[in-house]
């Protein structure tokens, strides 16, 4: 296994992780600036106010698009395993 067999496996593990956790991730960003607008247009500065609409909209976003997030997992570990042989070498 040479270095450059190394970097491609962690730029596609990397990028993989930016693929799964970015939608999860612009959900909650998004819910917490529409809560973050509406604290700052009704003068409402309760700090845990954006705490269960994120938490509930994670989960709503892993719900809908965890099939596909287990998939692709599932996929680059099963591409890994496959070409196991190659990597010892």
């Amino acid at each position: 296994m040479t270095i450059d067999d190394v970097s491609a496996i962690t730029g596609e593990a990397l990028f993989l992780i930016i693929k799964t956790a970015a939608p999860v991730l612009l959900v909650s960003l998004i819910i917490g600036l529409i809560i973050s607008i509406f604290q700052t247009v009704t003068s409402i500065q309760e700090q845990t106010l954006t705490f269960v609409p994120k938490v509930l909209g994670i989960f709503l976003t892993i719900i809908i698009i965890g099939h596909w997030m287990a998939n692709e997992m599932t996929g680059f570990m099963q591409r890994l395993w496959t070409d196991f042989s190659i990597y010892i070498r």
